[in-house]
This record gives structure tokens, sequence and C-alpha cells, in this order.
């Protein structure tokens, strides 16, 4: 659907695995809320012209990984903004706002190892590949091809 809460079901998957339903995606939208009512950041809707294009924005993730504590960068843009270099724009002001704003020290990011268009994206935005950092995302079923993760990283710019 073109709702709001299809588009929504879309973006964001259960770890990209399958669409959420409704009540998942609805209990996903209230986190999301909610973590930026108690922080004042998080994860914002991005639009295009009007039309919600994807979620970007900055969020601590809610499992145990072997990072953490950490604050990751993230993205989920419809497939008809992706290579228009929004992820790009919306991901900059993501990760600039986290350092001047919200005074991290560093972000990271993470995503699979197929996932190459995210990957350049990471590298774009000046993340460095951690090789020693990559982990077997916990929310991932074991033997599941997207279990894998890289992770990246980039520190606070020193001025």
């Amino acid at each position: 659907s073109s709702s709001p809460w299809g588009i929504a079901r879309r973006c964001m998957t259960s770890e990209l695995l399958a669409p959420l339903s409704r009540n998942e995606t609805r209990a996903m939208m209230d986190r999301l809320r909610a973590a930026i009512d108690q922080r004042g950041w998080g994860i914002w809707a991005v639009e295009v012209d009007g039309d919600l294009a994807g979620m970007v924005g900055l969020a601590v993730p809610r499992w145990p990984l072997p990072c953490s504590p950490c604050t990751e960068v993230l993205w989920r843009l419809r497939k008809a903004y992706w290579g228009r270099g929004i992820a790009y724009a919306a991901a900059s002001q993501a990760v600039e706002y986290g350092f001047a704003q919200v005074g991290l020290d560093e972000i990271v990011a993470f995503t699979t190892p197929p996932n190459l268009r995210s990957i350049r994206l990471m590298e774009r935005l000046g993340f460095a590949r951690d090789h020693e950092g990559d982990f077997d995302h916990p929310a991932v079923p074991e033997g599941h091809a997207l279990r894998r993760h890289v992770l990246y990283r980039k520190k606070k710019p020193s001025n």
C-alpha cells in the first residue's frame, strides 16, 4: 500500500528478513517515536516531494553487539529512491548531527557483506571498515545468509 504504514512495512523489516506485519510496524514506529522523545534524536522520516521515501537517522542498537555500547547511523529507503543521492544527503546530516549536537565521539554503521550499495555509502560518508569488528547479528537466525555483518566506524572529526 502507499499509506505511511505500508511504506514503513516495506522500508523497515525484521532485519530485512521479511516484511513486518501491521502490528510489528506500529510497534516499531512507537519505539522510534519513544527514542526521539527520550533522547531528542533518533530515526527520522525522509520525504521527497511530499512522498515518504524512507527513514534515516541515529539509533542505539537493541541487541548486544561486539561494538556495544554504540550509536549507529542507518538508512532504509524505498527502492524508487535508491541511487539519487538521498541516502547520502540524509545520512550525512544525521552523522553531522550526531557529532555536533549529540556530542558522540564515534558512530558506527553495519550491513551484510553482499549489500555493496550500503558499503559504498558508508565509505563515501568517511566510515572505515573495522575487519576485526565484523560479527554475526544476534537478531538473524544461525545459518541465515544475512547473519554475518561488516562493521564500519567513524570518529568525531577534531577541529
